[in-house]
């Protein structure tokens, strides 16, 4: 499984690459072509989605955000998202995020 995740602070990177030592990171949507999962970090890569769907029309979007931006959350779901988490909700265990 190809996992290509939006996601650049470092921090952030580190937890995710613990869980899913595969995991490609990139800063772009159109690097998510070949993937089968897509991880995308709302705060910084929701307005990207639309691009990222084109590219990978086939891939499961998992998408996290703050908890409190529930506009950001819902537009995910409107925009493509399979799956749409709170932040906390997707660092408690990314991997098993990737499969609910």
């Amino acid at each position: 499984m190809r996992i290509i995740a939006l996601v650049p602070d470092l921090m952030d990177r580190s937890r995710i690459s613990s869980a899913l030592p595969d995991v490609i990171f990139t800063r772009e949507a159109g690097a998510c072509a070949a993937a089968d999962v897509v991880v995308v970090d709302l705060a910084r890569h929701g307005p990207d989605l639309d691009a990222v769907r084109a590219v990978a029309p086939q891939a499961r979007i998992v998408a996290f955000g703050p908890h409190v931006e529930r506009e950001q959350l819902q537009r995910a779901r409107r925009h493509g998202a399979d799956v749409v988490m709170a932040r906390s909700q997707f660092f408690h265990d990314p991997e098993a995020a990737l499969t609910i």
